[in-house]
This record gives C-alpha cells, sequence and structure tokens, in this order.
C-alpha cells in the first residue's frame, strides 16, 4: 500500500536522508537506526546513518569564511600534471570538469587550496577511482575541515560519533520508489544545499559508496550562466531582491515520519542574485525546496518571479551536465554556483548510498564590500520580517 504523506510536505521531503517510523528501527538505547536487515547487508557499516533524539546543537552563529582558493596558485602545480596518468575533460565548455588519475587522499594543503580554485573555475569536479571512502569518516571529517567549519544537518542520518558528515541512504525496497512518485511524475529537486542557513555551503563533497548498476545519476545546472543569459535591465532589478529561505518546512516532514530535530528550524533572508568571493561572478541563489517568497515584491509577483527562475536553471539543458557514479566516484561542486538534483531512474531494490562533507561558506552577499561583514544585512525591506 503507498504509504501516507501530505502532499503539501511531498516537496520539502529528503526521502533518502529522513528517518521512518515503522520501517527503520528504534534501537533499545532510543537511538534510531536503519533496519537490522539493510545494516547487514552493507559493505559501509561505518557510514550507516543513525539518529538520536538525544542530540542537540546550539543555532549556528556568524563566523568569517576565507575561502582556501583565495589562497592558491592559478598554475595548478600541486594538483595537475603530476602523475603520467591523469586525464582531466571537459565536460561541457563551460561547466564540469572529470578527472582521472589524481588521488585526493594524496593532496598537502596546498593542492587542496588548489582543488577549491578548480572547483570554483569549473563548478563540478568527478574524481574517479578514488580512495577516499576507505580512510573512515574520521578521515572525511578531517579532510573536509581544510575547506571550511562543517556543516551539521538538522534532521538528516550521520554515522554514529560523526554529526559532521550528511548520509543519504535509499533502502532497498520498493516503498522508497512509492514514497517518491506518489503525488509526483518526477523525481527532480534541484536545489542548493541547505540554503536556509545564514552560512549557506561552498564546496560540498559527495561520494556514493553502494547504488545501482547504472541510474541514480546526479544532474547540475549553472545558475552562473543562467544569470549571465538574463538581459542586463533584468539583471539590475533582481539585482534589488532579497529572499526568505526557511528550513521549517524540512523539519516539519522529519517530524511527519518520526524523525529528529538537532537545532530549532531557521529562516533567514539572502540577496537573490549573490557574487561569487573567488570568481568576482554573479549567480542566481533561489530555489524551489527552501525558497519561500522575495520580501520586496507581493506574493503573487514574488511566485510569478521566483517561478520563472526555478524553470531557468532547472529546464535548461544547456546549463546542465549529468554526473555519473561509479564505484570508487567522488564528485566536488561549488554550492554557490550550482543547483543539483539527484535522479531516481531504477526500480529494483538496491541499496543507493552516499556522504557528504559540508564546509559552511561565506554568508550570501550581493556586493563584495560585505564580504565578513557580520553587521551586514541585506535590505531596508527587510527589516520587519
Amino acid at each position: 500500500m503507498p504509504v501516507s504523506v501530505n502532499p503539501d510536505q511531498v516537496d520539502y521531503g529528503n526521502f533518502d536522508t529522513h528517518f521512518f517510523s515503522g520501517q527503520d528501527e528504534v534501537s533499545s538505547d532510543g537511538v534510531l537506526r536503519i533496519s537490522p536487515k539493510y545494516r547487514l547487508k552493507s559493505n559501509y557499516a561505518a557510514f550507516l546513518p543513525a539518529w538520536d533524539p538525544k542530540q542537540k546543537f546550539d543555532p549556528l552563529t556568524f563566523h568569517e569564511y576565507h575561502d582556501p582558493a583565495l589562497r592558491a596558485d592559478p598554475r595548478f602545480t600541486n594538483l595537475l600534471g603530476k602523475s603520467k596518468n591523469e586525464v582531466v575533460r571537459k565536460i561541457t565548455p563551460k561547466f564540469g570538469t572529470e578527472i582521472d588519475g589524481i588521488q585526493l587522499t594524496s593532496l598537502d594543503n596546498a593542492g587542496k587550496d588548489e582543488l577549491a580554485l578548480l572547483v570554483a573555475q569549473r563548478g563540478v569536479v568527478i574524481f574517479r577511482n578514488q580512495d577516499f571512502a576507505k580512510k573512515g569518516p574520521q578521515y572525511a571529517v578531517e579532510y573536509g575541515k581544510h575547506f571550511g567549519q562543517l556543516h551539521v544537518h538538522q534532521t538528516s542520518g550521520a554515522p554514529e560519533g560523526y554529526p559532521e558528515l550528511h548520509i543519504t541512504f535509499r533502502r532497498p525496497d520498493h516503498t522508497e520508489f512509492e514514497r517518491v512518485f506518489q503525488d509526483s511524475l518526477t523525481s527532480l529537486r534541484f536545489h542548493t544545499d541547505v540554503s536556509y542557513e545564514l552560512q549557506p555551503p561552498s564546496y560540498t563533497f559527495f561520494s556514493v559508496l553502494e547504488g545501482p548498476d547504472g541510474g541514480g545519476d546526479t544532474l547540475f545546472s549553472d545558475s552562473v550562466t543562467a544569470y549571465e543569459r538574463l538581459s542586463p535591465v533584468f539583471q539590475e532589478f533582481l539585482g534589488k531582491l532579497h529572499v526568505i529561505h526557511s528550513s521549517k518546512e524540512q523539519a516539519d516532514n522529519s517530524k511527519l515520519h518520526g524523525g529528529i530535530q538537532r537545532r530549532k528550524p531557521v529562516t533567514h533572508i539572502h540577496p537573490l542574485i549573490r557574487v561569487h568571493p573567488v570568481l568576482k561572478k554573479k549567480s542566481i541563489f533561489v530555489n524551489s525546496t527552501f525558497s519561500r517568497r522575495i520580501v520586496e515584491l507581493k506574493k503573487a509577483e514574488s511566485d510569478l518571479l521566483l517561478n520563472f527562475l526555478y524553470e531557468l536553471v532547472n529546464t535548461s539543458l544547456d546549463l546542465q551536465l549529468r554526473a555519473k557514479w561509479e564505484p570508487g566516484t567522488v564528485t566536488i561542486w561549488d554550492n554557490r554556483r550550482t543547483h543539483h538534483s539527484a535522479t531516481i531512474d531504477w526500480e529494483e531494490p538496491i541499496s543507493r548510498h552516499a556522504f557528504r562533507i559540508t564546509p559552511q561558506g561565506e554568508r550570501p552577499i550581493e556586493d563584495l564590500k560585505y564580504l565578513n561583514d557580520r553587521r551586514y544585512f541585506p535590505s531596508e525591506a527587510t527589516k520587519n520580517i
């Protein structure tokens, strides 16, 4: 039988990050865990998600962010050209690069800085044949800290003892697909990760541990080029606007399924058009998952404009690339200039298990003069929100 879900909550559901009462397990210690029948089949038990209701965190507060890409050697001498087996391929002329023959775990700090610069410049960089996952959760956490203060998700599963890792786990159960398509014709949900935070992520690392043999790809869309496609007059108009981003709906969805809440839900206001501190370029920073309303406009105007921008980013195939997952693949993207969506295009009951490392970036700003300015507040129009 299909799972009964409030249709108003479906768009905000992270179906592969939530705990599901009745399908998962409440252990004797009170910790919520994946069902034992799935745990026993996993080849990566150390990365399996758990949800601890006792785990509570204070609200996130402002901190300065200094992008490691700004320290990097633009010649990439510590990242590229060091191995005769190295293969570097552009996925599209302006967006996305695929690399083989480089081990991320072999990079020193200078190499990691150059990695950040390459990801900023290309938006998405896919590394093949990596030994990253074999190093375990603690290694992943320490590696990610080079790129910024690590984000702890408000509701998602995490390996026990490592709340900084965000785990996606799609169970090998037909119920998973009934959940996704119960009230939807597509699994696509383009978004930028946790845009509701005061300081959303900069560089995001994603490694699939197990998945289907074909399918389950991730789609990416370039919001820098999307912005540049707009007319100058429209760009100027959008540059004056600010958007409410909310985590409340995601928190409610977790509660609906018996999940947890590590921090109180938050709402923050960000510029609709943000500037990238490394590229010095602007991008469209809205997404249907977490953006709620343009504060300077009436609701009907806001809905019309946001839907136009969602359509531009989500459906313009010439702004997009498709990242195919293979064993040992690690994909890194710049969350400030890309939107992404998982695709669910397989039906056999196979686990899709992945972990994400999510460094926080700077507070989104419309002008670089506000970078790391703790007094920055986007607009007089928002003072009563």
